[in-house]
């Protein structure tokens, strides 16, 4: 028999305690099952995953001891891999073979009953790793996948690791130096993420080949306050509407 792990919220110990674990885990095939780590050696890396999902399940984790026949079919592999379809004896083998299996999981393609689960134990809610097997020292990733909104000092990490907006006489500069449409389209994009000016000094641009272009900069007039802005836009939209009209004949 092959002993593993699942972690789950405290809130399900009694319903696993009465009917087992449901398979409500999506498995790399597209199928439903149960995550868990096969029993190791050491305790830490047996219960690894408790830290990287509590940013996912809010509350008390515990860990759910299981037994399994050692030929019931599984898969196991790292997170960021494709799995190997094995039994679950050789799962375990192959995890105790490793010289780190930070990030390695093994997953039943079926629900757990409740004469395979042997206990239910409270573990340390801060034992594993967080993000990566290997973040601990690297400096983290600000991208909004990598920092999800509302996690754990995601606000600092993002102020800490915002690039400053470039001023606008910068951004001017590189308007009138632009040769292209598309660098002209991306000065543009940033001139219309909240800075406020003179809308006539975009003017200019209306009259410009590029359809692109045109419709960027109606785009970005709308972050623009003024009579003048609002003349420019109203300009630009007729002038598509009649483009469009054209192009219908």
């Amino acid at each position: 028999m092959a002993d593993f792990v699942h972690i789950t919220p405290a809130r399900s110990a009694r319903r696993i305690e009465r009917s087992g674990i449901a398979a409500r885990s999506h498995g790399p095939a597209g199928g439903r099952g149960v995550y868990c780590m096969p029993m190791l050696p050491s305790f830490t890396l047996t219960h690894q995953w408790v830290r990287e999902l509590r940013r996912w399940h809010p509350g008390v984790l515990v860990g759910v001891h299981l037994r399994l026949p050692d030929d019931e079919p599984v898969t196991v592999g790292h997170y960021g891999e494709p799995p190997l379809a094995v039994t679950a004896a050789q799962a375990v083998a192959a995890v105790r073979a490793l010289d780190d299996p930070r990030g390695y999981e093994v997953f039943v393609p079926r629900a757990i009953s409740r004469a395979e689960v042997r206990r239910i134990r409270d573990v340390p809610q801060g034992v594993g790793w967080r993000y990566l097997p290997a973040a601990h020292g690297r400096r983290p990733c600000p991208c909004p996948p990598c920092l999800p909104r509302g996690g754990y000092g995601v606000a600092r990490l993002r102020r800490r690791f915002e690039v400053p907006p470039e001023p606008k006489h910068e951004l001017m500069a590189r308007l009138r130096a632009a040769r292209s449409g598309d660098e002209i389209c991306d000065v543009l994009g940033e001139l219309g993420r909240g800075r406020r000016g003179g809308a006539e000094e975009l003017a200019y641009l209306a009259d410009h080949p590029d359809p692109h272009v045109r419709d960027s900069l109606e785009s970005v007039l709308r972050v623009y306050r003024g009579r003048e802005a609002r003349q420019l836009r109203a300009r630009l939209q007729l002038s598509g509407a009649a483009a469009s009209a054209g192009d219908g004949r």
